[in-house]
């Protein structure tokens, strides 16, 4: 007989509600009425899947994916790792993640953005890989700059990094952000206020990770993601719970 495994609540206070004012754009997109549940089919849950030959060599390296050849991503060089787990810490090995982000002065490579500042032609700013069999994966990148936003008249995003969990198939998908720790912007941003509970900021910050420095080269940041449980990392496509 298999052995049970612990059971975790959900802890639905640290997921802020849809409506939240202090984030202008909530107003808009928060629902007016009750959600209604819908199931997923077999063929949504079970497929399309993911394999290593989905992956290409150097896709989950940002400083070169998009570079011309001999050239890299401008900013300082960070390394951001870590492992995807389920509630009891095991690993989820083969599992999809990606990361999007703006460059070092803040700008995304999106026809929409026009912020001031200047695209960096060997920054395409998306990476992607597998996690092994332990859960871990690995990114090379650089620290993404910090921009301002139409919230208020004086609202900056943190910087932040965008990354997305896939399952079995594309609807199982959960989508976050990170942030770095000590950033002196993360208290003052309207969409990180949200959250009611401050324990959720710190399951979304990035720890400063000396031992995996690489010398005179790439600064490391480790960020762990819980997929499910009390100690579940907070997903913004998953504002029930999860």
């Amino acid at each position: 007989m298999a052995k049970l495994g612990e059971f975790y609540q959900r802890d639905r206070s640290l997921h802020p509600p849809a409506l939240t004012p202090v984030y202008k754009t909530s107003v808009a997109r928060s629902p007016r009425f009750s959600l209604i549940s819908l199931e997923n089919s077999a063929s949504e849950t079970t497929g399309p899947t993911f394999g290593q030959g989905d992956i290409a060599p150097g896709d989950n390296d940002l400083l070169t994916n998009y570079a011309a050849d001999g050239e890299t991503a401008i900013g300082e060089r960070i390394l951001l790792h870590g492992r995807v787990l389920d509630e009891n810490r095991r690993p989820v090995p083969n599992t999809l993640v990606e990361i999007w982000q703006a460059n070092a002065g803040g700008r995304y490579r999106h026809v929409k953005d026009t912020y001031f500042a200047a695209l960096d032609p060997n920054f395409g700013g998306c990476g992607r890989t597998l996690t092994d069999e332990n859960g871990y994966y690995c990114f090379r990148s650089i620290k993404p700059g910090a921009y301002p936003f139409r919230n208020y008249v004086n609202s900056w995003r943190p910087a932040h990094i965008h990354m997305s969990v896939f399952g079995s198939g594309f609807v199982q998908r959960l989508i976050t952000q990170l942030y770095f720790e000590g950033d002196p912007l993360i208290p003052h941003c309207p969409i990180i206020a949200t959250l009611p509970d401050k324990s959720a900021v710190e399951q979304l910050t990035a720890a400063l990770d000396l031992n995996a420095t690489i010398p005179l080269d790439t600064i490391a940041w480790k960020f762990d993601v819980v997929l499910r449980g009390r100690r579940s990392t907070m997903f913004e496509n998953r504002m029930e719970g999860n």
